[in-house]
């Protein structure tokens, strides 16, 4: 039997992490690779290289995203099934890389940046890892990344539940509010670049009224054949 490539999108606190690492319980042999991680960790590693974001940002149509990656020294790898970024050596923290001001920064940064080179990467690690591994792929623009998806998934959310589950993850350390007004800028950013387009093969999962993150992946794995 081929190993297939499930690609999952999500929008903005709908949980579509949680759901992934679901799946890896119940999908045999499989991986989970994190683009959404890869990069943050990018945008991370530039934040904390003293370079001036906004300055970057200004002149982000022409910067390539995958040469920023080399000259960080940012590497990807497969540790437990699941994906960890490293940049010069250093592991980075899963806190860091969900953090508020990252997830803006990562919104803002893939809505003008140069991804050409960072998509064609994207497509050689999937191909690579597809060979001996059933591959679960979270992020955005999938498709144009990898047109062969067996199932592309777009995990949605009510705002409301989205913010609930989003201050769950904050513990506390920030207020409603605030994490409202980041998702709805998070969602307009998304949405500018386009990367909440639904394709002919786009599977909508609504994930709102589930109570727990195994009710979400099972709510996936309806769509997928044993």
């Amino acid at each position: 039997m081929n190993n297939i490539v499930i690609g999952i999108e999500g929008l903005v606190g709908s949980g579509k992490t949680a759901i992934c690492r679901e799946l890896l319980n119940k999908i045999p042999n499989s991986i989970l690779l994190q683009g959404g991680n890869l990069y943050r960790g990018i945008v991370f590693a530039l934040m904390s290289s003293g370079i001036n974001l906004k300055e970057l940002k200004q002149n982000m149509k022409h910067v390539d995203i995958k040469q920023i990656m080399e000259k960080l020294k940012i590497t990807i790898s497969i540790e437990n099934r699941d994906t960890v970024i490293y940049i010069d050596g250093k592991k980075i923290e899963e806190d860091d890389l969900q953090s508020v001001s990252s997830s803006l920064a990562v919104s803002e940064v893939s809505n003008i940046a140069d991804n050409q080179n960072f998509y064609i990467f994207g497509r050689k690690i999937i191909e690579r890892f597809k060979q001996n591994f059933n591959v679960i792929v979270s992020g955005r623009d999938l498709m144009k990344i990898y047109p062969e998806l067996d199932y592309h998934f777009l995990v949605t959310a009510s705002l409301g539940e989205r913010v609930r589950r989003k201050c769950i993850q904050y513990n506390g350390s920030i207020n409603e509010e605030e994490v409202r007004k980041n998702i709805i800028k998070r969602d307009e950013l998304q949405e500018n670049s386009g990367f909440y387009k639904k394709y002919h093969n786009t599977i909508v999962v609504d994930v709102t009224n589930c109570k727990t993150v195994e009710d979400s992946a099972n709510e996936v794995l309806k769509y997928i054949s044993n």
